[in-house]
């Protein structure tokens, strides 16, 4: 289970987080809570949580101010939370890779979906703590993997999977496999998520993904270069969608198990 610590100074609130919601239900376990960005520091040292979910504004110490002292050594997902719509804020969280940014009142829904994207960076950082200890024996991280190709596969699927690796940076979509195939978008998409349990957009973004990421780790080629190179025309979705299945931007991707230099990939932005 994912372990949780609710940082949030109104009392009602943190309490209504901690009883009201099916945790059990989003495998997850509430370690603690704290009510100021001071003690949620202290919490987060002393009881590792998985994910964080953070006021932003709070006593002694804000939301914002708590996750730029902790970032750097903690390896927990952060969710937060505010009254307020400020781009400010939301800004300022992006940049600290904060999973989610959530205004309240707070939708049961809206926080599972959260949860399920915390989940998911959890488990990507989870994989780069390992890369960082566990080398080749060329002295080259491992290559973390964000999409899984089924052991066996049925014609179509097969047919769709090798389409996908075949043309992946070029663009492509399922209804190109409709006419090849001779079936409905309909029937494909229910085949290939019953073998493959991805959707085939889903699949296809993770295979360009994946295909991002080794480019990252062997090259000191320029992030929007790659990122066309994999099938990404619009360099914002690329740097989203790899946020989104990596737990991070590229340029941090490419900084930590690239070749190059902190300068060159601080220019590639």
């Amino acid at each position: 289970m994912f372990k949780v610590l609710l940082v949030e100074d109104e009392e009602m609130i943190r309490k209504g987080l901690r009883f009201t919601f099916d945790w059990m239900g989003a495998d997850c376990v509430v370690v603690g809570e704290a009510e100021n960005g001071e003690e949620g520091l202290r919490q987060i040292a002393a009881l590792q949580p998985d994910i964080v979910i953070v006021d932003v504004n709070m006593p002694l110490m804000d939301g914002i101010a708590m996750i730029e002292q902790s970032v750097e050594g903690a390896s927990c997902s952060y969710i937060i939370l505010s009254g307020y719509d400020e781009f400010r804020l939301a800004k300022a969280a992006i940049r600290l890779g904060v999973t989610e940014y959530l205004l309240k009142p707070l939708e049961q829904e809206q926080l599972l979906a959260a949860l399920e994207r915390a989940k998911s960076q959890v488990e990507m950082k989870r994989q780069y703590a390992a890369l960082k200890t566990s080398e080749s024996g060329s002295g080259e991280a491992r290559q973390a993997s964000v999409v899984k190709l089924p052991g066996k596969s049925s014609r179509y699927v097969t047919k769709m999977l090798q389409y996908v690796q075949e043309h992946y940076a070029e663009k492509i979509s399922i209804k190109d496999l409709v006419e090849k195939l001779e079936v409905s978008a309909t029937y494909l998409n229910q085949k290939f998520k019953s073998e493959t349990t991805y959707t085939f957009n889903d699949f296809l973004n993770r295979y360009r993904i994946q295909k991002a990421m080794e480019l990252l780790q062997r090259s000191d080629g320029k992030v929007y270069a790659i990122a066309a190179d994999v099938g990404f025309k619009d360099y914002k979705y690329f740097i989203a969608i790899f946020k989104k299945y990596a737990g991070c931007t590229p340029s941090y991707y490419q900084e930590t198990y690239g070749h190059g230099t902190k300068e060159e990939h601080d220019a590639n932005g």
